[in-house]
């Protein structure tokens, strides 16, 4: 079986099948990598996921798959987060994203986090994540078109927004109503759009650009070290998927 990929607003269908030839699914929810790893592919990517609205993958899952024998990685959203959080259990985290939250660099879910448009709209993004405003803010400031000291305040703007509403227009107006030099923020502007900087895009290529690499080299095994608890939800969760998928995942 081909490398399953769990991919949405992170980067566009078109590139990533361009990078990587794999079976790629909607951002994932509670089940979906479960599902996934009972006709053990090659691999499984998790790039994005879905919160909130539905249950988030759940990390039971990812250990199942890993005590099964299949390589998990992560990456750019909910990826990133997992696979923080699942290091030591052996998932294989890619990316600047995956190494903020590994480091404790960042620690906020919300960091990751956007509202986007359904499949049918190829998961067009309708606000920004958080780290892809620290990202534009840090080469902002490296380039000299707004200050350290523009930055920080940018910053801390965005981070008190509710995820839903932060768009670099927003934090612009905030910006502008904090005070900050006009010129400065139209600069900003400008160079955002040119630049188009996009931390959790950049981390997606990268990890489709590894797996193309192992594909071809052949995957190493997880070596997991546990024995996974199977509780009773776990084992809840386990029976409906199987009778969703009835038996072909």
């Amino acid at each position: 079986m081909s490398i399953v990929v769990f991919l949405g607003p992170s980067l566009a269908r078109e590139e990533a099948e361009a990078l990587l030839d794999a079976d790629y699914r909607p951002p994932a929810r509670a089940g979906d990598v479960y599902a996934a790893s009972l006709a053990r592919p090659r691999a499984i990517a998790l790039v994005d996921g879905l919160f909130e609205a539905v249950p988030a993958v759940w990390h039971k899952e990812i250990l199942h798959a890993l005590e099964s024998g299949v390589p998990v990685y992560g990456a750019s959203s909910m990826g990133a987060l997992r696979a923080a959080e699942l290091q030591v259990f052996g998932m294989r985290g890619v990316g600047r994203v995956y190494q903020a939250f590994a480091t404790g660099t960042l620690e906020d879910d919300d960091e990751v986090a956007l509202v986007h448009a359904p499949a049918e709209a190829g998961y067009r993004p309708f606000s920004e994540a958080l780290v892809n405003i620290r990202e534009g803010l840090r080469e902002a400031i490296a380039e000299e078109v707004i200050t350290r000291a523009d930055g920080a305040r940018l910053t801390a703007l965005a981070k008190g927004l509710f995820y839903p509403e932060r768009s670099w227009p927003r934090l612009a107006a905030l910006g502008r109503e904090g005070g900050l030099a006009a010129a400065r923020i139209e600069a900003l502007l400008a160079f955002v759009k040119r630049e188009r900087p996009d931390v959790k895009r950049d981390d997606a290529r990268e990890l489709l650009r590894r797996l193309a690499r192992e594909a071809g080299e052949g995957f190493a095994p997880p070596a997991p070290g546990f024995r996974l608890e199977r509780s009773i939800f776990f084992q809840r969760l386990a029976e409906a998927v199987e009778r969703r998928v009835g038996g072909d995942p």
